[in-house]
């Protein structure tokens, strides 16, 4: 099916059947189409023009979650700013968009420091007459979503209608989303995947229900509350989840998604005890190119540490540095092509040209490609697997180590629920391995497990003990905190 406007999406369901849940309000199908258009048409009464950048500022509610239908809609770029984000952080993206406008409450925007204007409105309070569905290219843009900036100031990804829409009829796709589907939004709606759950929920005409937690075992409630069957989550949260007591609630959860980094052996059986029920999607994406790759989950016990194939509408490819296809079992870096790659970074043509390229030779879509800069290795059947990033290795006393790989091993000792790998330079080695854990446990308990398990170059030079690791805007480790405290 080919890409069409994104604010469409409200066609999905029937009229009557419900599409977003937030709290006790329940808005359906009929009611959302009617909610887009009217806060459509008070976006361009604010005096917006077509293309000008709207910003949105806060958690999930009526505004953040109908906004990217709406600036579709009136054929404007929607600017999503993550609720975690502080002053100065908000300031820099409204200024490096160019946002026209912001959305925000009172107590919101009393912490931006920034010229521009905000302002704030309850979509289902407007009346009159909305507009109706747009017939925008599907191939202009739509959204920036801004990375987290772990390695400098945050990127704008330009997204178009096409992007988005064919990002959410994938995963609709491969992971099954129909009418019956109640998707448990956690996930940051400025974060790709988080925004994805909506969008993707209402590809397959199923319901949508937006929600904050503070606390795990608040998710835990709101699954039994809103009887939720689907929900998306990266690593850091599923630890938080599996040290949870379930009990029947477990099945109440049918899908699981994965996304935001490598879901390690050891938590996948955990979540396989807890959640019995459900099938669990390991996946792998960039927000330079929204998702790549899924492993169907009859797969997961077989093929342990695949991310699986491409997903509709992408291509991937393992390349040499040539860009010449790498053959079965040997590394090389993944390339994506198709129609989910974005359209580069705003206002930064040089950082876009250092990531998005012309696709190889053999690529069957050809155009520009992310060049992802992700270690991996294809095999036989296909199925790929993640080594590393590039710029992640680590090499010690000659041997190039992918942190995962190690990682992993510590993940197998007893007491060990989280570990990640940084480096320091070693004038002898060339580096020194520097391993992070949360768990219980002591020094020489998880050394001499190393030594059992893994060669001598895997041995951390420094364990540091951590009760919870620093999180990113996201919720993914943040890296760089780690490293400052080593």
């Amino acid at each position: 099916m080919k890409a069409q406007p994104l604010d469409h999406l409200t066609r999905f369901g029937a009229p009557e059947a419900p599409a977003l849940e937030l709290g006790e309000e329940v808005l359906t199908y009929g009611a959302m189409e009617q909610a887009v258009g009217r806060l459509a048409r008070w976006l361009i009464d604010e005096g917006l023009a077509p293309g000008d950048r709207v910003a949105s500022y806060g958690g999930k509610d009526m505004v953040t979650c109908l906004m990217p239908m709406a600036a579709a809609r009136a054929g404007l770029v929607h600017v999503p700013i993550n609720p975690v984000l502080k002053a100065r952080q908000v300031a820099y993206i409204l200024a490096d968009s160019g946002a026209r406008l912001l959305l925000a409450n009172e107590l919101r925007a009393r912490s931006v420091d920034s010229d521009v204007p905000v302002s704030w409105i309850d979509p289902l309070a407007l009346e009159g007459a909305g507009m109706g569905a747009s017939d925008h290219d599907p191939d202009g843009l739509v959204a920036l979503l801004y990375t987290s900036g772990s390695t400098g100031a945050p990127k704008g990804v330009m997204l178009s209608h096409a992007n988005l829409w064919l990002g959410a009829e994938a995963v609709a796709d491969y992971s099954a989303i129909t009418p019956e589907t109640r998707t448990l939004a956690v996930l940051p709606l400025a974060f790709d995947y988080g925004q994805n759950q909506l969008l993707a929920t209402w590809r397959g005409g199923g319901c949508a229900i937006g929600f904050d937690y503070l606390l795990p075992n608040d998710v835990k409630k709101a699954v039994l509350r809103h009887r939720a069957n689907y929900l998306g989550g990266i690593p850091p949260l599923w630890h938080q989840l599996v040290a949870l007591d379930w009990g029947e609630a477990g099945r109440e959860l049918r899908t699981l998604t994965n996304t935001g980094g490598h879901m390690s052996e050891p938590l996948y059986r955990q979540l396989k005890e807890s959640f019995p029920q459900a099938r669990v999607h390991l996946m792998y994406g960039l927000t330079e190119a929204f998702r790549a790759a899924s492993l169907d989950p009859d797969l997961a016990d077989t093929h342990r540490g695949s991310v699986g194939r491409a997903i509709p509408h992408a291509e991937l490819m393992v390349v040499r540095e040539d860009g010449s296809p790498c053959n079965p079992g040997e590394e090389g870096e993944l390339v994506q092509a198709g129609p989910l790659v974005a359209q580069g970074y705003w206002q930064a043509p040089e950082k876009t040209a250092e990531r998005f390229r012309p696709a190889p030779a053999h690529s069957r879509y050809g155009g520009t490609a992310v060049w992802s800069g992700d270690r991996f290795v294809r095999d036989e059947e296909g199925l790929l697997y993640f080594r590393s990033r590039a710029d992640a290795m680590i090499k010690v006393s000659g041997n190039r180590l992918s942190p995962t790989e190690v990682e992993e091993v510590a993940l197998g000792a007893a007491g060990v629920r989280e570990a990640v790998v940084t480096a320091m330079p070693d004038a002898a080695l060339g580096g020194a391995i520097v391993l992070h854990v949360v768990g219980d446990g002591d020094d020489a308990a998880l050394m001499s497990h190393f030594r059992r398990a893994a060669p001598s170059h895997f041995l951390p030079r420094h364990i540091l003990w951590h009760d919870v690791f620093p999180k990113g805007a996201t919720g993914k480790v943040d890296r760089k905190a780690l490293e400052a405290m080593q």
